[in-house]
């Protein structure tokens, strides 16, 4: 099984939260949170900042711990076939942007970062990480944990 620490940033600011347009060497594109995999001997709280940095072209600051998910994804679910199961462990935060101009990745999978209306979420092509995100910010569990949220239709892994 292969394995991945990521963090991610929850930012939502007058009913919008913002998302990032994935597109990965393979596979369809879809919206995800800001955010990614936790370098070696990088803290998971670092980690958040420098992604939204890498991915959005903004500074952020977090605001408060959200949560934890954990998910394993059968190797037949997999984008790329013929790999092993996969455990993805998130840490998400709740995220202010503070400054900083809105762009594409340089030299990345991420398109584009946009400010989206929270109805507008449930019409669009995403991840789980979504969901579970604004699960997380939206009923902040004192146990930093959500149900899983079940894949298919406009909700991937």
């Amino acid at each position: 099984m292969s394995f991945r620490l990521a963090a991610y940033a929850v930012c939502i600011e007058g009913g919008r939260v913002l998302l990032a347009r994935h597109v990965p060497p393979k596979g369809e594109s879809n919206w995800t949170l800001p955010g990614g995999r936790v370098e070696h001997a990088e803290d998971p709280f670092d980690a958040v900042i420098r992604e939204v940095a890498e991915e959005t072209g903004c500074d952020a600051v977090v605001e408060r711990l959200l949560g934890v998910d954990s998910r394993v994804i059968p190797a037949a679910e997999r984008v790329i076939p013929g790999g092993p199961e996969h455990q993805n462990v998130g840490v998400f935060y709740q995220v202010r942007i503070t400054d900083g101009q809105l762009r594409s990745e340089p030299n990345g999978e991420i398109a584009e970062s946009v400010w989206t209306p929270m109805p507008d979420v449930a019409r669009m092509r995403r991840s789980s990480l979504v969901d579970i995100g604004l699960a997380l910010a939206q009923t902040l569990p004192a146990t930093g944990h959500v149900a899983a949220v079940p894949v298919g239709g406009l909700i991937q892994h």
